[in-house]
């Protein structure tokens, strides 16, 4: 198996659990190698996640897949949008600043 098929598991068990919370209904799952994003929710309902989630700690990987989930019913980030996810992952906040944290670490390993 290669990375990516592994990672697209791993997301769509961690899926599968954090919505079995929400209940919402969505097309499909991808798993790309994004530059900038650790995941996107389309209109059309299809849920895109950075094989880097995957890898993430736990913690992490809940917060952006219950993060994009919440987009399904929210395609924005209004205080309703926060709301849902605070039901879930109550400390968001804080999960919010270590992905940026990583993200840093992430940019300054591939400067050239």
């Amino acid at each position: 198996r290669n990375r990516r098929e592994e990672a697209l598991r791993i997301i769509e068990h961690h899926v599968d659990i954090c919505n079995a919370h929400y209940q919402l209904d969505f097309r499909g799952i991808f798993v790309r190698n994004q530059k900038t994003r650790w995941g996107s929710c389309s209109s059309r309902k299809t849920l895109t996640f950075n094989y880097r989630v995957a890898y993430l700690p736990e913690h992490l990987r809940v917060y952006v897949i219950v993060h994009e989930l919440c987009h399904l019913k929210h395609l924005d980030h209004s205080s309703a949008f926060w709301n849902l996810v605070a039901r879930a992952v109550p400390d968001h906040h804080h999960h919010r600043r270590a992905l940026r944290i990583i993200e840093r670490q992430f940019r300054y390993e591939q400067a050239p």
